[in-house]
């Protein structure tokens, strides 16, 4: 069964961070069953946690997929690994950063996917872009995501390309 009302955070900001994030987002809508239906503006994000780091270039995308929740994390992983992407620091510099936010309804949590993202609603690098795309979406267990914007206003994000 397909589902339309999947979310993928993107963020990069090692190397040319933006042509990143913008090249993974034709790789999401190279996945099997799986085809990128929306997509949002690019945000220039301020770091946090490890702030001696160049800032963040960050995007969300909406999916329609046929994939369950860990077949689609394999291939998120999969694009990381093509573009370089080492684990280090939790909040440290990457050259690509794909997060699984949200899949339809699903409210999980396991040692590898949890579902929505954890601090998805904390962050608004990721609350602006989703915004954008899909204004009226409600984040299972934690909310409309108009009602969280406010939450997160006092951080550095710029919406820099459409």
């Amino acid at each position: 069964m397909e589902e339309d009302r999947v979310f993928v955070g993107l963020g990069a900001n090692v190397g040319e961070a933006a042509a990143c994030v913008l090249q993974a987002m034709e790789e999401l809508d190279c996945i099997d069953a799986t085809r990128v239906v929306a997509r949002s503006s690019l945000y220039r994000t301020a770091p946090i946690g490890l702030l001696e780091q160049p800032d963040f270039i960050n995007a969300v995308v909406r999916l329609r997929t046929g994939l369950d929740p860990q077949q689609l994390l394999a291939h998120l992983l999969a694009i990381e690994s093509r573009h370089g992407r080492v684990r280090g620091h939790r909040d440290g510099p990457r050259t690509l950063d794909l997060d699984l936010l949200i899949h339809g309804d699903l409210v999980a949590a396991g040692p590898r996917l949890t579902l929505p993202h954890a601090r998805m609603h904390e962050r608004a690098f990721v609350l602006l872009p989703l915004s954008e795309i899909a204004p009226a979406c409600v984040i299972p267990g934690m909310g409309p995501v108009a009602r969280l914007l406010p939450t997160v206003s006092d951080q550095g994000v710029t919406r820099i390309a459409a």
